[in-house]
């Protein structure tokens, strides 16, 4: 009878939310530099796409699990893939497919990042190799620095992206007041490239009250830590795209309540408990 019940316990939450791919979280998990799924990975060349500058696609190699959602990600001004290409498989590992881009010209600046984050999108779900493996209702941007400011334009351009993670994000423009997507910015203390206090904070506090949103400022942390693996922002990340593009409410536990100050996080604000 035990057994029987806990099988019908399974059952019942997988129809809940049929998104939910891995097993149940936890803080060892999401700090591994690599989750329960095997992954693979395919080159994009810019000569085959139109509207972004090409890149790599990693993705779960098994099909068990069926469909899963997808985030493309974009370089920082003068950047290249390389600078990101470590949250490709680091992401892929826990059940997304992840594009992580070159941009058309090193100096494109956020509106044209957002454009080009879209296209990669398009490009995932309607004519790459693996589309048959991305659910296109679910999808996310991500970015760096002027790739972080546009990944707030993808956002504004496309209000059904279910979320967006801007990390160390630069852009002219500090509201946000047109977002509907859930948005995680991370910023660093020690940035003199985009400080916090004209960047990552006026977008975060002119996002909408009534948006799932937070706002991570890193400790001993620069504009470029997102260039190199980092444990705590993979592990926020990980928690946010898999709360909103999966609405795996297993994670909620390490977004809410909101974490604490420590030797890696210098602040973190958001608003819980998340609704979307």
């Amino acid at each position: 009878m035990v057994g029987l019940s806990g099988l019908t316990g399974t059952g019942a939450h997988a129809a809940d939310n049929p998104y939910e791919r891995g097993p149940a979280p936890t803080t060892s998990s999401i700090e591994a530099l690599r989750g329960p799924y095997a992954v693979s990975q395919t080159s994009v060349s810019s000569l085959s796409v139109t509207g972004f500058g090409g890149g790599t696609i990693y993705y779960p190699t098994s099909t068990a699990d069926g469909t899963f959602g997808a985030v493309a990600i974009s370089p920082g001004f003068t950047a290249y893939e390389s600078s990101i290409a470590w949250l490709g498989p680091r992401l892929a590992s826990q059940g997304f497919v992840v594009f992580t881009i070159d941009t058309n010209t090193t100096v494109d600046q956020p509106d044209s990042r957002g454009d080009q984050l879209l296209a990669a999108l398009d490009y995932l779900t309607q004519r790459s190799s693996v589309r048959g493996r991305i659910d296109s209702t679910r999808l996310g941007v991500m970015g760096h620095s002027m790739g972080g400011g546009g990944s707030l334009e993808a956002a504004k351009t496309r209000p059904s992206l279910q979320a967006a993670i801007p990390l160390t994000p630069w852009n002219l423009d500090k509201t946000w007041p047109e977002l509907r997507t859930p948005t995680l910015i991370f910023g660093a203390d020690g940035d003199t490239i985009a400080p916090v206090s004209s960047h990552a904070e006026p977008f975060y506090t002119n996002l909408p009250s009534s948006l799932d949103k937070a706002y991570l400022e890193l400790n001993n942390a620069t504009h470029f830590t997102p260039n190199s693996s980092d444990t705590t922002i993979a592990k926020y990340s990980i928690s946010w795209l898999k709360r909103f593009i999966d609405n795996d409410t297993r994670y909620e536990q390490f977004l809410c309540p909101l974490p604490r100050p420590s030797l890696t996080i210098e602040e973190y604000r958001g608003n819980c408990p998340h609704t979307s």
